[in-house]
Protein backbone atom coordinates (compact mmCIF):
# COMPACT_ATOMS: atom_id res chain seq x y z
CA UNK A 1 0.00 0.00 0.00
CA UNK A 2 1.38 3.32 -1.08
CA UNK A 3 1.22 6.52 1.33
CA UNK A 4 2.29 8.43 -1.25
CA UNK A 5 0.30 10.61 -3.34
CA UNK A 6 0.58 9.54 -7.11
CA UNK A 7 1.05 12.19 -9.44
CA UNK A 8 -2.49 13.14 -10.61
CA UNK A 9 -3.31 13.43 -6.83
CA UNK A 10 -0.40 15.44 -6.42
CA UNK A 11 -1.92 17.64 -9.23
CA UNK A 12 -5.01 17.61 -7.64
CA UNK A 13 -3.62 19.34 -4.20
CA UNK A 14 -1.30 22.14 -6.08
CA UNK A 15 -4.67 23.34 -8.17
CA UNK A 16 -6.82 23.20 -4.85
CA UNK A 17 -4.43 24.70 -2.61
CA UNK A 18 -3.46 27.84 -5.19
CA UNK A 19 -7.31 27.73 -5.83
CA UNK A 20 -8.38 27.84 -2.24
CA UNK A 21 -5.04 30.29 -1.27
CA UNK A 22 -6.82 33.17 -4.07
CA UNK A 23 -10.94 32.92 -3.65
CA UNK A 24 -10.93 31.49 0.35
CA UNK A 25 -8.41 32.61 2.47
CA UNK A 26 -8.57 32.28 6.81
CA UNK A 27 -10.06 36.28 6.00
CA UNK A 28 -12.85 35.22 3.77
CA UNK A 29 -14.02 32.98 7.07
CA UNK A 30 -13.84 35.97 8.85
CA UNK A 31 -15.83 37.94 6.89
CA UNK A 32 -18.55 35.66 6.48
CA UNK A 33 -18.34 35.46 10.62
CA UNK A 34 -18.59 39.11 11.18
CA UNK A 35 -21.22 39.74 8.82
CA UNK A 36 -23.40 37.07 10.18
CA UNK A 37 -24.07 35.89 6.43
CA UNK A 38 -27.16 34.14 6.14
CA UNK A 39 -25.95 30.93 4.53
CA UNK A 40 -22.64 31.13 6.53
CA UNK A 41 -21.05 29.96 3.28
CA UNK A 42 -20.11 31.40 -0.18
CA UNK A 43 -22.83 30.63 -2.75
CA UNK A 44 -20.63 31.98 -5.40
CA UNK A 45 -17.41 29.99 -4.07
CA UNK A 46 -19.70 26.85 -4.34
CA UNK A 47 -20.24 27.37 -8.13
CA UNK A 48 -17.04 27.87 -8.48
CA UNK A 49 -16.53 24.60 -6.60
CA UNK A 50 -18.71 22.83 -9.26
CA UNK A 51 -16.88 24.39 -12.04
CA UNK A 52 -13.87 22.30 -11.00
CA UNK A 53 -15.83 19.77 -10.76
CA UNK A 54 -14.74 19.51 -6.77
CA UNK A 55 -18.58 18.75 -6.18
CA UNK A 56 -18.22 15.53 -8.12
CA UNK A 57 -15.04 13.86 -7.34
CA UNK A 58 -16.93 11.06 -5.53
CA UNK A 59 -19.90 10.63 -7.93
CA UNK A 60 -19.53 8.17 -10.52
CA UNK A 61 -18.65 8.76 -14.07
CA UNK A 62 -21.93 7.15 -15.23
CA UNK A 63 -23.40 10.34 -13.65
CA UNK A 64 -21.31 12.94 -14.79
CA UNK A 65 -18.93 13.15 -11.86
CA UNK A 66 -14.71 12.36 -11.59
CA UNK A 67 -15.35 8.67 -10.29
CA UNK A 68 -12.49 9.29 -8.45
CA UNK A 69 -11.84 8.10 -4.88
CA UNK A 70 -11.44 8.90 -1.06
CA UNK A 71 -7.94 9.54 -1.73
CA UNK A 72 -8.48 12.96 -3.79
CA UNK A 73 -11.40 13.35 -1.57
CA UNK A 74 -8.87 13.92 1.31
CA UNK A 75 -6.48 15.97 -0.56
CA UNK A 76 -9.33 18.40 -1.56
CA UNK A 77 -10.02 18.28 2.63
CA UNK A 78 -6.83 18.74 3.76
CA UNK A 79 -6.64 21.81 1.42
CA UNK A 80 -9.72 23.00 3.15
CA UNK A 81 -7.72 22.73 6.73
CA UNK A 82 -5.17 24.77 5.07
CA UNK A 83 -7.94 27.45 4.61
CA UNK A 84 -10.63 26.79 7.02
CA UNK A 85 -12.52 27.61 3.94
CA UNK A 86 -16.52 27.13 4.97
CA UNK A 87 -18.05 25.04 2.17
CA UNK A 88 -20.65 22.27 2.40
CA UNK A 89 -18.20 19.87 0.78
CA UNK A 90 -17.98 17.16 3.40
CA UNK A 91 -21.86 17.25 4.13
CA UNK A 92 -22.84 17.01 0.63
CA UNK A 93 -20.04 16.14 -1.53
CA UNK A 94 -18.82 13.39 0.65
CA UNK A 95 -21.70 12.22 3.30
CA UNK A 96 -24.41 12.37 1.31
CA UNK A 97 -22.72 10.82 -1.64
CA UNK A 98 -21.60 8.19 -0.23
CA UNK A 99 -24.51 7.15 1.34
CA UNK A 100 -26.10 7.35 -2.10
CA UNK A 101 -23.31 5.03 -3.75
CA UNK A 102 -23.34 2.60 -1.09
CA UNK A 103 -27.17 3.08 -0.27
CA UNK A 104 -29.05 4.08 -2.96
CA UNK A 105 -31.53 2.27 -5.82
CA UNK A 106 -30.34 3.06 -9.64
CA UNK A 107 -33.71 5.21 -9.49
CA UNK A 108 -32.09 7.45 -6.41
CA UNK A 109 -28.72 7.75 -7.75
CA UNK A 110 -30.09 8.96 -10.95
CA UNK A 111 -32.58 11.52 -9.65
CA UNK A 112 -29.92 13.13 -6.89
CA UNK A 113 -26.08 12.46 -7.88
CA UNK A 114 -25.66 14.25 -10.90
CA UNK A 115 -27.19 16.90 -8.86
CA UNK A 116 -24.88 16.97 -6.15
CA UNK A 117 -22.09 16.57 -8.78
CA UNK A 118 -22.97 19.67 -10.14
CA UNK A 119 -23.65 21.37 -7.07
CA UNK A 120 -27.09 22.20 -8.08
CA UNK A 121 -28.48 20.99 -4.93
CA UNK A 122 -26.93 20.49 -1.10
CA UNK A 123 -27.43 17.49 0.95
CA UNK A 124 -26.20 16.41 4.71
CA UNK A 125 -26.68 13.24 6.44
CA UNK A 126 -28.72 13.58 9.81
CA UNK A 127 -27.69 10.95 12.67
CA UNK A 128 -26.81 12.50 15.85
CA UNK A 129 -29.18 13.28 18.65
CA UNK A 130 -27.29 13.93 21.99
CA UNK A 131 -24.47 16.36 22.95
CA UNK A 132 -21.82 13.34 22.11
CA UNK A 133 -21.42 11.34 18.71
CA UNK A 134 -23.80 7.82 19.42
CA UNK A 135 -24.36 6.89 16.18
CA UNK A 136 -26.72 3.84 17.64
CA UNK A 137 -28.47 5.31 20.32
CA UNK A 138 -31.36 6.36 18.40
CA UNK A 139 -34.40 7.84 19.49
CA UNK A 140 -36.06 9.19 15.95
CA UNK A 141 -38.19 6.60 14.47
CA UNK A 142 -39.57 5.72 11.56
CA UNK A 143 -42.98 3.59 10.99
CA UNK A 144 -44.88 2.06 7.82
CA UNK A 145 -47.75 4.25 6.73
CA UNK A 146 -50.26 3.28 4.32
CA UNK A 147 -47.64 2.90 1.24
CA UNK A 148 -45.39 5.08 3.07
CA UNK A 149 -43.62 5.85 5.80
CA UNK A 150 -43.92 8.57 9.07
CA UNK A 151 -40.79 10.02 10.62
CA UNK A 152 -40.62 11.88 14.23
CA UNK A 153 -37.81 12.66 16.15
CA UNK A 154 -35.66 15.04 16.37
CA UNK A 155 -31.66 15.66 15.25
CA UNK A 156 -28.47 17.94 16.55
CA UNK A 157 -25.02 18.91 14.37
CA UNK A 158 -26.63 18.19 11.24
CA UNK A 159 -23.60 19.91 8.82
CA UNK A 160 -24.91 22.19 6.73
CA UNK A 161 -28.51 21.29 7.78
CA UNK A 162 -29.94 24.76 7.64
CA UNK A 163 -29.06 24.98 3.47
CA UNK A 164 -29.73 21.67 2.68
CA UNK A 165 -32.43 20.47 0.05
CA UNK A 166 -32.08 17.26 1.05
CA UNK A 167 -31.40 15.26 4.17
CA UNK A 168 -30.27 11.92 4.62
CA UNK A 169 -32.05 11.11 8.09
CA UNK A 170 -30.93 7.77 10.27
CA UNK A 171 -34.13 6.71 11.91
CA UNK A 172 -34.71 3.53 14.44
CA UNK A 173 -37.44 1.07 12.37
CA UNK A 174 -37.76 -1.56 14.96
CA UNK A 175 -39.07 -2.00 18.16
CA UNK A 176 -35.11 -2.84 19.37
CA UNK A 177 -34.47 -0.22 22.11
CA UNK A 178 -30.64 0.92 23.41
CA UNK A 179 -26.93 1.33 21.68
CA UNK A 180 -27.59 -1.46 18.98
CA UNK A 181 -27.03 -1.32 14.84
CA UNK A 182 -29.94 -3.57 14.30
CA UNK A 183 -33.72 -2.09 12.48
CA UNK A 184 -31.60 1.01 11.49
CA UNK A 185 -32.98 2.36 7.77
CA UNK A 186 -31.84 5.94 6.22
CA UNK A 187 -34.16 7.93 4.17
CA UNK A 188 -34.04 10.78 1.57
CA UNK A 189 -35.97 13.33 2.99
CA UNK A 190 -36.56 17.01 0.87
CA UNK A 191 -35.95 19.86 3.37
CA UNK A 192 -39.10 20.93 2.07
CA UNK A 193 -41.46 18.29 3.67
CA UNK A 194 -44.43 19.40 5.42
CA UNK A 195 -43.78 18.51 9.52
CA UNK A 196 -39.42 19.30 9.06
CA UNK A 197 -38.48 21.99 10.95
CA UNK A 198 -34.64 23.12 10.13
CA UNK A 199 -33.14 25.44 13.06
CA UNK A 200 -29.53 26.95 12.19
CA UNK A 201 -26.90 26.53 14.82
CA UNK A 202 -23.72 28.51 14.26
CA UNK A 203 -20.86 26.53 15.85
CA UNK A 204 -17.91 28.52 17.81
CA UNK A 205 -15.94 27.78 14.69
CA UNK A 206 -17.88 30.32 12.29
CA UNK A 207 -19.22 27.25 10.28
CA UNK A 208 -22.49 25.95 10.50
CA UNK A 209 -24.69 23.42 11.57
CA UNK A 210 -28.70 22.88 12.30
CA UNK A 211 -30.98 21.34 14.51
CA UNK A 212 -34.17 19.07 13.03
CA UNK A 213 -37.30 18.31 14.15
CA UNK A 214 -39.64 16.24 12.54
CA UNK A 215 -43.30 15.92 13.55
CA UNK A 216 -45.06 13.32 11.62
CA UNK A 217 -43.31 13.81 8.60
CA UNK A 218 -44.92 12.09 5.64
CA UNK A 219 -42.25 10.08 3.24
CA UNK A 220 -43.57 8.27 -0.11
CA UNK A 221 -42.16 4.51 -0.30
CA UNK A 222 -39.12 5.80 -2.88
CA UNK A 223 -37.71 7.96 0.18
CA UNK A 224 -36.19 4.15 1.62
CA UNK A 225 -32.50 4.47 1.28
CA UNK A 226 -31.73 0.62 1.02
CA UNK A 227 -33.59 -1.47 3.02
CA UNK A 228 -36.13 -1.79 5.83
CA UNK A 229 -33.82 -1.99 8.98
CA UNK A 230 -31.24 -2.62 6.65
CA UNK A 231 -29.32 0.49 7.11
CA UNK A 232 -26.47 -0.17 9.38
CA UNK A 233 -24.10 -1.06 6.14
CA UNK A 234 -24.71 1.87 4.58
CA UNK A 235 -24.23 4.30 7.95
CA UNK A 236 -21.19 2.71 9.07
CA UNK A 237 -19.75 3.33 5.25
CA UNK A 238 -20.90 7.07 5.48
CA UNK A 239 -19.49 7.76 8.70
CA UNK A 240 -15.81 6.44 8.04
CA UNK A 241 -15.59 8.06 5.14
CA UNK A 242 -16.96 11.49 6.94
CA UNK A 243 -14.19 10.40 9.69
CA UNK A 244 -11.69 10.27 7.20
CA UNK A 245 -12.39 13.40 5.58
CA UNK A 246 -12.79 15.33 8.72
CA UNK A 247 -9.34 13.73 9.73
CA UNK A 248 -8.14 14.95 6.09
CA UNK A 249 -8.96 18.30 7.36
CA UNK A 250 -7.41 18.40 10.64
CA UNK A 251 -4.37 17.12 9.18
CA UNK A 252 -4.18 20.40 6.97
CA UNK A 253 -5.13 22.65 10.09
CA UNK A 254 -1.70 21.03 11.74
CA UNK A 255 0.12 21.27 9.15
CA UNK A 256 -1.04 25.07 8.37
CA UNK A 257 -0.44 26.15 11.90
CA UNK A 258 2.98 24.38 12.13
CA UNK A 259 3.90 26.20 8.96
CA UNK A 260 2.75 29.80 10.26
CA UNK A 261 4.49 28.77 13.70
CA UNK A 262 7.78 27.72 12.10
CA UNK A 263 7.54 31.27 10.21
CA UNK A 264 6.92 32.92 13.17
CA UNK A 265 10.11 31.40 15.41
CA UNK A 266 12.30 32.75 12.70
CA UNK A 267 10.93 36.00 12.66
CA UNK A 268 10.20 36.96 16.28
CA UNK A 269 13.45 38.18 17.87
CA UNK A 270 14.34 38.30 21.48
CA UNK A 271 17.65 39.11 23.72
CA UNK A 272 18.72 40.06 19.74
CA UNK A 273 18.42 36.53 18.32
CA UNK A 274 15.21 34.98 16.62
CA UNK A 275 13.55 33.43 18.94
CA UNK A 276 13.68 29.53 16.62
CA UNK A 277 17.22 29.65 18.57
CA UNK A 278 16.20 28.64 21.59
CA UNK A 279 16.14 24.83 21.99
CA UNK A 280 14.01 24.24 23.79
CA UNK A 281 11.44 25.40 20.95
CA UNK A 282 13.31 23.89 18.29
CA UNK A 283 12.78 20.20 20.17
CA UNK A 284 8.94 21.07 20.90
CA UNK A 285 8.71 22.48 16.77
CA UNK A 286 10.35 18.95 15.45
CA UNK A 287 8.39 16.84 17.94
CA UNK A 288 5.04 18.15 16.27
CA UNK A 289 6.83 18.21 12.87
CA UNK A 290 6.74 13.99 13.63
CA UNK A 291 3.26 14.02 14.46
CA UNK A 292 2.11 15.54 12.05
CA UNK A 293 3.72 13.14 9.04
CA UNK A 294 2.95 10.10 11.49
CA UNK A 295 -0.75 11.77 10.97
CA UNK A 296 -0.40 11.70 7.67
CA UNK A 297 0.82 8.22 7.20
CA UNK A 298 -2.45 7.34 8.85
CA UNK A 299 -4.57 9.10 7.05
CA UNK A 300 -3.67 8.15 3.58
CA UNK A 301 -3.37 4.24 5.15
CA UNK A 302 -7.14 4.83 6.44
CA UNK A 303 -7.94 6.28 3.02
CA UNK A 304 -6.54 3.66 0.65
CA UNK A 305 -8.44 1.22 2.63
CA UNK A 306 -11.41 2.70 1.74
CA UNK A 307 -11.14 3.24 -1.92
CA UNK A 308 -9.94 -0.98 -1.39
CA UNK A 309 -12.85 -1.70 0.06
CA UNK A 310 -10.62 -3.89 2.72
CA UNK A 311 -12.65 -3.26 5.84
CA UNK A 312 -10.96 0.17 6.97
CA UNK A 313 -13.08 0.79 10.21
CA UNK A 314 -9.81 0.22 12.17
CA UNK A 315 -7.61 2.31 9.80
CA UNK A 316 -10.00 5.19 9.42
CA UNK A 317 -10.52 5.13 13.33
CA UNK A 318 -6.84 4.97 13.67
CA UNK A 319 -6.69 8.27 11.36
CA UNK A 320 -9.44 10.09 13.03
CA UNK A 321 -7.75 9.63 16.25
CA UNK A 322 -4.64 10.28 15.59
CA UNK A 323 -5.01 13.50 13.34
CA UNK A 324 -7.44 14.72 16.00
CA UNK A 325 -4.56 14.77 18.38
CA UNK A 326 -1.99 16.39 16.04
CA UNK A 327 -4.04 19.06 15.40
CA UNK A 328 -5.33 19.85 19.17
CA UNK A 329 -1.12 19.70 19.93
CA UNK A 330 -0.62 21.69 17.01
CA UNK A 331 -2.95 24.66 17.87
CA UNK A 332 -2.51 24.60 21.40
CA UNK A 333 1.82 24.90 20.60
CA UNK A 334 1.04 27.70 18.13
CA UNK A 335 -0.84 29.88 20.56
CA UNK A 336 1.82 29.39 23.03
CA UNK A 337 4.55 30.26 20.64
CA UNK A 338 3.10 33.35 19.41
CA UNK A 339 2.61 34.69 22.64
CA UNK A 340 0.01 37.01 24.28
CA UNK A 341 -0.81 37.71 20.53
CA UNK A 342 -1.86 34.31 19.72
CA UNK A 343 -4.81 34.34 22.13
CA UNK A 344 -6.62 37.52 20.12
CA UNK A 345 -9.27 37.59 18.12
CA UNK A 346 -7.47 39.34 15.28
CA UNK A 347 -4.54 36.96 14.91
CA UNK A 348 -5.82 34.02 12.70
CA UNK A 349 -4.54 31.06 15.32
CA UNK A 350 -7.81 31.33 17.06
CA UNK A 351 -9.71 30.66 13.75
CA UNK A 352 -7.61 27.14 13.65
CA UNK A 353 -7.91 25.99 17.21
CA UNK A 354 -11.87 26.56 17.38
CA UNK A 355 -12.24 24.59 13.81
CA UNK A 356 -10.25 22.08 14.86
CA UNK A 357 -12.00 21.74 18.66
CA UNK A 358 -15.20 21.33 16.76
CA UNK A 359 -13.92 18.66 14.04
CA UNK A 360 -12.50 16.78 17.20
CA UNK A 361 -15.83 15.98 18.08
CA UNK A 362 -17.26 15.37 14.66
CA UNK A 363 -18.21 11.66 14.77
CA UNK A 364 -16.40 10.94 17.18
CA UNK A 365 -13.43 12.31 19.14
CA UNK A 366 -9.89 10.21 19.95
CA UNK A 367 -12.12 8.36 22.62
CA UNK A 368 -14.65 7.23 21.06
CA UNK A 369 -12.29 6.43 18.09
CA UNK A 370 -9.74 4.26 20.05
CA UNK A 371 -12.94 2.49 21.69
CA UNK A 372 -14.00 1.55 18.37
CA UNK A 373 -10.59 -0.12 17.63
CA UNK A 374 -10.65 -2.12 20.60
CA UNK A 375 -14.18 -3.40 19.65
CA UNK A 376 -13.14 -4.76 16.28
CA UNK A 377 -10.27 -6.23 17.81
CA UNK A 378 -12.70 -8.06 20.22
CA UNK A 379 -11.84 -6.09 23.78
Amino acid sequence: MSLLLNEEQAMLRDSARSFLAEVSPVSELRRLRDDRDADGFSRALWSRFAEMGYCGLLVPEAFGGAGLGMVEAGVLMEELGHTLCASPFLASSVLAVTALRHGGSQAQQAQWLPRLGAGACIATLAVDEHHKHRPEALATQATRQGSGYRLDGVKCMVLDGHVAELLVVVARTSDTTGETAHGVSLFLVPAATPGVTVQRTVMVDAHNAARLRFDHAELPAAALLGTWGGGATTLQATLDAGRAAAAAELLGIADEVFIRTLAYLKERRQFGKPIGEFQALQHRAAALYVDIELSRAALMKALTSLDRGEGATSAVAVAKAKCGNTATLAVQEGVQMHGGMGMTDEFEIGFFMKRARVLQELFGDAGFQMDRLARVGGY
